[in-house]
């Protein structure tokens, strides 16, 4: 019993099948009498609903009676069972709507020092997957219904409602917040959460997608700490396949290296591909020498020789030179632009991070 009334759906099917039944067996009952499909149909319709019409044809003989008064008990019960099942099922669904809709308020209120998930398309679910992976508590703002019900489905503490909003950022616990991180297609919309973010949390940490590249500016300028292209980071990527094939699989080819960025990420730190470009302050320094201007945010583990040659643990006076493609691991957020890439006023150099 405890599992029928625990899935009103099911409990409406089944009355629903109950009904059809009795209808069914009914109508054979009286087209056995010698009654045409149509009246019978008729005749058990009319005592099923109780709308009382009148008989189709005399009901005079003891078998009749009999199909009669078995046709308003079950049909009337099966009716019954209809109508309540159907009520309980409607009211079910809103009093879940209404307990999930406070659980999710109550366990966002109990959250601090939590990350804040805007938008949960391809990045933010691939985003959410890594965040529960690690053990961090996240919240998820996503104001399409298929969407926000798919990261419900994954068990995601999730609201509904549109991130541009402050009293959904509110609502997400954006006070309390350690980091937001908005990854939406739409640029304009990651602007204006970050300003409306960093209006209500100064000391929050954001890192926002762009699509265009001129997006990064603009998303600087409204308070993100963090600009992620990720156009760009595939175009690197593939870059980085391209001409360092060697360092490519080295990184990315096994389980193990994935665990090794895993640690370095925790002790936050990281690991680069910086290629040395023509023009820039690297090309003929020595690794003693770059460490040295990088005031010990990075050191230098792997050389790639444009030529092909591998360098494997560099010495300090090893020089470096146009094209090489230098594995180098660092704290998160070094600039390593000034030291690897041409000046600004010269084109920018490719930089592959992981």
């Amino acid at each position: 019993m405890n599992g029928l009334a625990a899935s009103p759906l099911r409990n409406l099917f089944m009355a629903i099948a109950f009904v059809l039944a009795v209808v069914g067996i009914a109508t054979l009952a009286y087209m056995g009498a010698g009654w045409s499909f149509a009246d019978a149909v008729y005749m058990v319709l009319l005592t099923v609903y109780t709308v009382g019409y009148g008989e189709v044809h005399p009901i005079s003989t003891p078998y009749l009676h009999a199909v009669t008064i078995a046709t308003m008990v079950f049909g009337c019960t099966g009716m019954i069972l209809v109508t309540s099942v159907l009520v309980q099922a409607l009211t079910a669904s809103q009093i879940q709507q209404l307990l999930g809709s406070n659980r999710v308020k109550s366990d966002i209120e109990k959250l601090k020092g939590h990350v804040i998930v805007c938008g949960f398309g391809r990045i933010g679910l691939m985003l959410a997957k890594e965040l529960a992976a690690g053990g961090v508590a996240f919240v998820i703002l996503e104001r399409g219904d298929k969407r926000f019900a798919e990261a419900r489905d994954l068990g995601y503490l999730a609201l509904q409602g549109d991130a541009t909003d402050e009293t959904v950022l509110i609502a997400a616990g954006v006070g309390r917040a350690r980091t937001l991180a908005t990854v939406l297609p739409d640029d304009a919309a990651n602007v204006f959460i970050t300003l409306s973010a960093r209006g209500l949390n100064p000391d929050l940490h954001v890192i926002a997608r762009g699509e265009a590249p001129s997006t990064q500016s603009k998303l600087i300028q409204a308070g993100a700490d963090k600009v992620v292209l990720p156009t760009h980071i595939g175009a690197e990527r593939i870059a980085e396949m391209i001409l360092f094939p060697e360092t490519a699989q080295f990184i990315r080819g096994s389980e193990r290296m994935r665990d090794f960025e895993k640690v370095l990420s925790d002790l936050g730190l990281e690991m680069e591909v910086v290629v040395v470009r023509e023009g820039s302050t690297a090309a003929g320094a020595t690794l003693a020498d770059l460490e040295q201007r990088g005031k010990g945010a990075f050191f230098v583990v792997q050389i790639n020789r444009h030529g092909g040659e591998i360098i494997t643990r560099p010495s300090g006076d090893t020089r470096v030179a146009v094209g090489d493609g230098l594995v180098v691991v660092g704290r998160n957020g070094s600039n390593l632009n000034t030291i690897f890439t041409a000046p600004a006023a010269r084109p920018r150099a490719g930089r592959t991070r992981y």
